[in-house]
């Protein structure tokens, strides 16, 4: 590997590939070096975009990025020119999508229900006619978290319905079985549609990453969103005091209807200083957020000594500033969360059945009527949920 390191910064074993294959993954170049041996070379690059799994992955054969495709060519030929044999490098196509790419014009929805038509050879876990609620992540199945269930930290993640791959707005779709979760008996399409986002993104939050317990004070950013009405109510059952945000008098009332102990106008106060004096000065246990640097200065100092913020969203930006010596003195902690496990999904359509919770639906519309529904989520006039009916 002497001569193929000097084509690149750093050197360093990776598993076999076929020979004549090349792949890219965050950092690495992996390139056979020798077709009789497949000995792989990895090459470090500085490219961030594909998925560090890639080096556990024997049977993948990864796709460059047109983006990149001049400079490892220009790699390639150097390592050619020093012995290395049987390299091919291929531009981009539709064999992967990374994490951070889409194609354009791309389908809507990422979450969504359906019922199921027909299912393929194998398949056990659905039949057909059953109502299930689909998980948005295109997931292996097979890597170390997906078997521990664990399935948002899939390592071999294929990319997001309605992000980077089509999304779930149309009348049919063909999909792995895997992704699909049976609603139990007791919750109609519409609860099964809502589960793995606005309520298994709640229960990851609040259960598995916050760990929110029985008689603890909590903080809901922004309680008339989707995910912020599912928050109240889940907190509240679970037998804690609410404190939630929103932006008008009439959601204040919707918010105190879901469960909420104390509503703030955020519009009208500083949040943060609502909460000091609620809570006598203590902070709350648990800050809920997702809307971002708005809010971010304001819930680091809502939190008592020893609390927990945990987070899923950016909607107000993406990037903030943390008081290091607050985190470190207060001995806070910060916990990022991202989607759901499918089990979340099923604990939330089993909360529904019982009647613990239920979805909070601001309006039901149809194709036609999808522009009008961005018009009045732009607006800010949402109180929970917009769903879109595809009729039969």
């Amino acid at each position: 590997g002497a001569d193929l390191a000097r084509a690149g910064e750093r050197i360093a074993m990776g598993k076999m590939l076929n020979a004549g294959q090349i792949c890219l993954a965050p950092d690495y170049l992996l390139v056979p070096e020798d077709q009789e041996e497949g000995v792989v070379a990895a090459v470090q690059l500085g490219v961030h975009e594909m998925y560090p799994t890639l080096l556990d992955n024997e049977d993948y054969t990864a796709i460059i990025s047109d983006k990149h495709f001049e400079r490892l060519k220009g790699i390639v030929e150097d390592a050619k020119a020093k012995g290395a044999e049987a390299i091919e490098v291929n531009p981009a196509n539709e064999s992967f999508k990374s994490a951070n790419t889409r194609k354009l014009p791309l389908t809507i929805g990422a979450e969504a229900s359906g019922v199921v038509e027909a299912i393929g050879a194998g398949v056990s876990n659905v039949l057909p006619g059953d109502l299930v609620a689909i998980y948005g992540a295109r997931v292996c199945g097979r890597c170390k978290a997906c078997r521990e269930g664990r399935d948002n930290l899939c390592e071999h993640v294929g990319g997001v319905h309605g992000f980077h791959l089509d999304g779930f707005a149309q009348e049919k779709i063909n999909i792995p079985a895997r992704q699909l979760v049976a609603a139990p008996p007791g919750v109609d399409a519409i609860g099964a549609a809502l589960a793995p986002v606005t309520f298994g993104t709640v229960e990851h939050m609040l259960f598995d990453n916050a760990k929110l317990q029985p008689g603890e004070t909590i903080l809901v950013h922004a309680g008339g969103s989707g995910i912020g009405s599912a928050a109240i109510q889940l907190a509240k059952k679970t037998g804690c005091t609410v404190i939630t945000t929103v932006g008008s008098e009439d959601k204040m009332e919707k918010a105190r209807e879901l469960g909420a102990d104390h509503v703030i106008n955020y519009r009208e106060d500083r949040f943060e200083g609502v909460v000091r004096k609620l809570t006598k000065k203590k902070g709350v246990d648990v800050v809920f957020e997702h809307v971002g640097a708005d809010t971010w200065a304001g819930s680091m100092l809502a939190m008592r000594r020893g609390g927990r913020l945990v987070t899923c969203g950016s909607t107000s930006g993406v990037s903030t500033n943390i008081n290091l010596m607050m985190l470190f003195q207060q001995q806070l902690k910060l916990l990022g969360s991202f989607g759901c496990r499918m089990e979340n999904m099923a604990n939330a359509m089993q909360k529904m059945a019982q009647g613990v919770v239920h979805p909070v639906i601001d309006t039901l519309v149809d194709f036609d009527g999808i522009d009008k529904a961005l018009e009045r989520m732009e607006s800010r006039q949402v109180f929970g949920k917009i769903v879109l009916q595809i009729e039969d």
